[in-house]
């Protein structure tokens, strides 16, 4: 078992950020997982994320907050325990459209889907 302690837990650069703080949680280095990672994001207002890409799925939960995503023709506010799936290679933007910090979870596997 690997455990990581939030009090452990090392920040990471998230390309195309930002107003964001990040911490990885499991995978990518923090841990032994190999299949997929899990990050902690918290959002200040106006922070966000670059409507882009990635090669890599994504699951974005909500623990705090209320998060924006916008992905494909579709648009949802998702607040604390609501989720989404993003599939590999489809465009999406989120953002922080409050004046309170967001708080999420994010989870992905490690390497590209081929």
């Amino acid at each position: 078992m690997d455990l990581v302690r939030l009090k452990d837990a090392r920040p990471y650069d998230a390309p195309r950020h930002f107003g964001m703080s990040t911490l990885r949680l499991q995978g990518e280095g923090a841990t032994g997982a190999a299949g997929f990672s899990v990050g902690l994001s918290q959002a200040l207002p106006a922070g966000g994320a670059e409507r882009s890409a990635s090669p890599r799925e994504r699951v974005y939960l909500v623990i705090e907050g209320e998060l924006f995503v916008s992905s494909g023709d579709s648009e949802a506010v998702l607040g604390p325990l609501d989720s989404c799936w993003i599939p590999a290679g489809e465009e999406r933007e989120i953002g922080n459209r409050t004046n309170r910090t967001t708080t999420f979870v994010v989870v992905m596997p490690t390497r590209e889907e081929q």
